[in-house]
């Protein structure tokens, strides 16, 4: 944790794909099952998420790992299947074991999303063993 400090940077990219589309979430989402072809907003979220986690990958300490708690993104512009998008992070604030990052996603012609996103660094026994406790106690009440 004393490796990490505001100023860390990473930038990834990746091709939008049938699979990444508004229309591909319908199995879960059937009301997007008729909505256009271009990247789905889940997935842009998704793509800024694990931007971060690879920022973080050369510098967090063994074995501790991050979870997202917040997320505040705009998404501006849609991007087709086929065009490239290029995700930039970077660590602005790091209070306590909570790590803030900036965030700008472009795709070959614009800016189409930019914002803030916070994780949580955890030790990844701990909080699967606070999953499993929650787990029971749901199980145990009748709660789903």
């Amino acid at each position: 944790m004393e490796t990490l400090s505001p100023g860390l940077k990473h930038t990834q990219s990746l091709v939008v794909t049938e699979g990444l589309t508004v229309p591909s979430l319908s199995p879960v989402f059937p009301g997007f099952a008729d909505m256009p072809p271009v990247l789905a907003t889940a997935m842009l979220v998704g793509f800024v998420e694990w931007t971060c986690v690879e920022a973080l990958r050369p510098v967090l300490d063994a074995p501790l790992k991050t979870v997202g708690v917040h997320i505040d993104l705009s998404h501006s512009a849609a991007t087709p299947v086929g065009m490239a998008v290029t995700a930039e992070v970077e660590l602005i604030a790091v209070e306590g074991r909570r790590l803030t990052f900036s965030a700008k996603v472009r795709d070959g012609v614009e800016v189409i999303a930019e914002g803030r996103h916070a994780r949580f660094v955890v030790d990844p026994d701990r909080f699967l063993d606070r999953l499993a406790t929650k787990s029971g106690a749901a199980n145990g009440s009748g709660v789903m």
